[in-house]
C-alpha cells in the first residue's frame, strides 16, 4: 500500500492563535469562550488546560473550581479565520491541500515525488517549520500519513500535541490495535452500539470483520467504503450533508433572558441566515424556530413556504411561528434559541411564483442591495426593524464543520486583512497593528 495521504490537524487551534496573538497568555492555561459569563461553556481550551484535566464544553465556574489560574478570553472567530486563511496559504507554499476538512484541519494528496516515506516524512517536517516561521511557533500541529484518507486522520490523532505518525502497509493493523473502533472517524455512538450488537468493541474484532459485516452494520453501501478505507484503499472523500438546513443558535445573556428581547435576537438570526441563503444560491421552502427554557422544557414549530430568498417573508413566517407558542411557554425565561431554513432548494430550480414573480424580482434586487451594502460597508449597516435592539447579539460562531464568511456573516470590516499579507514572516502581535 503506497503512502497516498497527509492530514494537518492543529492543536488547540482557537486556543493557541490567542496565545500567538497575546505572548501574556503563553504557557499558561487558557479557556476559549462564547460569551464572558460563568454560566458559560468552553469552546475550546489550550493545551497547558488539557494537561490539568480540562475539557471542551466545561462550565466557566467548574474550569475555575479545577484550575484556579485559569485564563478566560472571549472568542475572536475572525481572527481564527483569518489565522486559518494564512495557514492555507503557507501549506499551499509546500504541498497542494485537497479538501479542508474544517478550521483546524485540512488533507494533502502526495503526489508520486512524496509516496516514499522518506520523502513524506521530509514533507511533514517542512510544513511544520515553515508554519512555524511564517505564522509562528504557538502554531502547533499533529500530522498523519497513510495509504487512505480515513487512516491519515487516525494517524494526526495518534500523538498529541505537535505529533506525526506514519501508516504505511508495515504498520497496519498494527498501530491501530492500541485503538478503540470509536477512535476511528464516522463511527459515532450509534455505529458503536451497532458494532457492540454484533460482538465487535476492539480494533482487532474491528479490522477483522468482514466487508458483507460492515455493510450490515452500516445498513448502506458507506459500510463497504468504511471497510476498504480501513484497510487502505483509495477511496474519494465522502461528501459531506450538505444543504438540508442553514440556519443559527444562540445562548441569550443573561439581560436577554425575556421574550421581548429574544424575538429581536431571533429577527437577526434569520436576518443573518437569509443573506447566506441568498450567498448559497439557495431557496428555503420551511423554517424552523426552537427554543430551550431555563426550566429544562423547550418548543419547536415548522411551517412550510413556498420555495423562497425573501427575508420580508421568512420573517412574516418567523412571526407566524412566534404566535404559536403556548400560552405556558410565555410565562418561562427562554435561555437558548434558534432558527433554521429547512427544505432547501437550488435557485436554478425554483420557478417563480405566477402572481408574485414581479414583487420577488423587486425583492430580490432589493436584499441584494442590502448584502451588498452591509459586505463593503459593514455589518448592521442596513437591517430590517425586526432585528432592532439586537444587531449587537448574536456574533459569528465558528462550527468544525463549516467555516463562516466573515464578508457573508456580516463581520465589522476593520478586521480584514490583519493576517493575509503581514509585513513580517511572523504574525504581527496586537501591539503592532
Amino acid at each position: 500500500m503506497a503512502l497516498r495521504y497527509l492530514t494537518i490537524d492543529f492543536n488547540s487551534f482557537f486556543a493557541s492563535v490567542e496565545q500567538q496573538e497575546r505572548p501574556e497568555l503563553r504557557g499558561k492555561p487558557v479557556a476559549i469562550v462564547p460569551v464572558l459569563a460563568e454560566t458559560t461553556g468552553a469552546i475550546a481550551i489550550s493545551l497547558e488546560a488539557k494537561k490539568l484535566g480540562l475539557t471542551r464544553n466545561v462550565s466557566v465556574a467548574e474550569a475555575r473550581r479545577i484550575c484556579p489560574e485559569l485564563q478566560v478570553v472571549e472568542a475572536r472567530p475572525e481572527t481564527y479565520i483569518n489565522y486559518h486563511r494564512r495557514l492555507i496559504e503557507v501549506i499551499e507554499t509546500c504541498i497542494h491541500i485537497s479538501k479542508v476538512q474544517s478550521i483546524d484541519e485540512v488533507t494533502c494528496e502526495l503526489t508520486a515525488r512524496f509516496a516514499p516515506r522518506n520523502e513524506a516524512e521530509a514533507l511533514a517536517k517542512r510544513i511544520k517549520t515553515t508554519i512555524t516561521r511564517e505564522v509562528g511557533p504557538l502554531l502547533r500541529s499533529s500530522i498523519g500519513i497513510a495509504p487512505s484518507w480515513l487512516l491519515a486522520k487516525v494517524a494526526s490523532d495518534m500523538q498529541k500535541p505537535d505529533g506525526l505518525v506514519i501508516l504505511d502497509e508495515a504498520d497496519i493493523p498494527g498501530k491501530l490495535l492500541q485503538l478503540a473502533p470509536g477512535d476511528i472517524t464516522g463511527i459515532g455512538p450509534n455505529i458503536q452500539q451497532r458494532l457492540s450488537e454484533h460482538g465487535i468493541t476492539t480494533m482487532a474484532q474491528l479490522y477483522t470483520a468482514t466487508k458483507d459485516e460492515f455493510r450490515s452494520i452500516w445498513k448502506s453501501v458507506r459500510g463497504e467504503q468504511m471497510w476498504r478505507l480501513l484497510h487502505g484503499e483509495d477511496l474519494p472523500f465522502f461528501e459531506q450533508q450538505e444543504g438540508k438546513t442553514l440556519g443559527h443558535g444562540h445562548v441569550l445573556p443573561p439581560a436577554r433572558r425575556n421574550h421581548e428581547a429574544a424575538l429581536a435576537v431571533l429577527h437577526r438570526l434569520l436576518q443573518k441566515a437569509a443573506m447566506r441563503l441568498r450567498h448559497s444560491g439557495s431557496c428555503a421552502g420551511g423554517l424552523t424556530v426552537s427554543i430551550d427554557y431555563r426550566d429544562d422544557t423547550s418548543w419547536k414549530a415548522e411551517l412550510r413556504l413556498t420555495e423562497t430568498q425573501d427575508t420580508i417573508l421568512l420573517t412574516q413566517a418567523l412571526n407566524q411561528l412566534w404566535k404559536k407558542r403556548p400560552a405556558a411557554d410565555r410565562k418561562r425565561a427562554p435561555f437558548r434559541i434558534g432558527v433554521h431554513l429547512v427544505h432547501l432548494l437550488d435557485l436554478r430550480l425554483h420557478t417563480p411564483d405566477l402572481f408574485e414573480q414581479n414583487t420577488e424580482e423587486v425583492r430580490g434586487r432589493l436584499f441584494n442591495a442590502m448584502d451588498h451594502l452591509n459586505k463593503v460597508l459593514g455589518k448592521n449597516t442596513v437591517y430590517l426593524g425586526g432585528a432592532h435592539g439586537a444587531t449587537d447579539d448574536a456574533p459569528m460562531r465558528i462550527a468544525f464543520t463549516r467555516i463562516p464568511e466573515p464578508e457573508i456573516e456580516e463581520i465589522d470590516r476593520s478586521f480584514e486583512g490583519r493576517l493575509k499579507k503581514p509585513a513580517k514572516k511572523s504574525l504581527p502581535e496586537p501591539e503592532a497593528w
